[in-house]
């Protein structure tokens, strides 16, 4: 296991280093580093000096290169738009948005597991027709108006029409003025309606998912085998069907986990969380180079991360995949 972990590893340091080139090149071309000194008295020594400082002289890939060098000690370079260290701004605003992330898969993976077994052992149930339909829901439901309606349903309107005076669940940011800590009721009535926006078209999907995948497995031939010598069947649904309708529904989960990013953009601006998803768009509206290139080299080390993670569990979940 060790080996194969070691051999993954070494496998996606190649891949990190072409998407960290791919960002470096494709940024250099969207954002001029320059912009903000063009305007300026004096334009044309402050842009040779500045020129010179961020190394523009040299060709493109020796740019690449020299930001890499400094990206693999931990220093992703100094944002043009705060002038603070981009790594230092990336793990303050990443420990928030880790937040989200753990509870909304916890809840997504529990919720879609369960609807998903129920619906295929129950299969053309009237519970199954309900799931079917708020799956549908879910789906056609996006993140941004879904967070709306959130926000409306469970904080504007009590205040208003029931005269309560604190909403159900907060809106604005993880914790209230004066308040820290995760353990406490003020942090989970910050953290609900956030996390409810992430997880509604992710349970949807994987529910849907993990039925059809539990089907497929309920009719193998060795679940019918089981079934014929007379195994009695909660044993045959949770220890020969389960854990292998579970193996492709991890690749799902794998890729939708780290592609929550690209979710916390939209959920992080509507509930006014200071998290990586804000932190790209502050970036992208800025212009700000140095940021959105750390941003996207930390997402694409979390997509591998997540990749790897799956691979290593298919093998706890099947040991007929063969690690070597």
């Amino acid at each position: 296991m060790l080996t194969y972990i070691v051999r993954r590893i070494v496998y996606s340091i190649p891949v990190l280093i072409v998407a960290s080139f791919l960002t470096f090149w494709g940024l250099r071309i969207a954002f001029d580093p320059l912009a903000k000194y063009r305007n300026t008295k004096g334009a044309v020594r402050t842009l040779a000096e500045q020129r010179k400082r961020l190394g523009l002289n040299h060709p493109l890939f020796i740019q690449w290169w020299n930001w890499f060098a400094k990206a693999i000690r931990g220093n992703l370079g100094v944002s043009d738009r705060t002038n603070n260290p981009v790594m230092g701004e990336i793990i303050h605003r990443l420990g928030t948005t880790i937040h989200l992330i753990i509870w909304s898969t916890i809840l997504s993976a529990v919720l879609a597991i369960g609807v998903g077994v129920y619906s295929a052992v129950k299969q053309y149930s009237i519970g199954d027709y309900v799931f079917t339909g708020v799956s549908y829901i879910g789906l056609a439901m996006p993140p941004f108006w879904f967070g709306l309606m959130a926000i409306l349903i469970f904080t504007t309107f009590p205040v208003t029409h029931w005269h309560l005076k604190s909403p159900i669940f907060y809106s604005i940011g993880l914790h209230s003025t004066g308040e820290s800590g995760i353990f406490n009721l003020d942090y989970y009535r910050h953290l609900a309606l956030p996390v409810l926006t992430l997880t509604v078209q992710s349970i949807a999907s994987w529910s849907r998912f993990e039925r059809a995948s539990m089907l497929d497995v309920l009719s193998a031939d060795y679940v019918r085998t089981a079934r014929a010598k007379g195994v009695p069947r909660r044993k045959v649904i949770f220890k020969h069907a389960f854990r292998n309708a579970l193996i492709p529904l991890l690749t799902v989960m794998a890729l939708d986990t780290a592609f929550l990013f690209g979710g916390l953009i939209i959920t992080e601006q509507i509930f006014a969380i200071s998290g990586m998803g804000r932190y790209f768009l502050e970036s992208l509206t800025a212009g700000d180079a140095p940021a959105l290139t750390g941003w996207v080299v930390i997402t694409a080390l979390f997509v591998i991360t997540f990749n790897l993670l799956a691979d290593i569990m298919y093998s706890v979940l099947d040991p007929r995949i063969r690690l070597s």
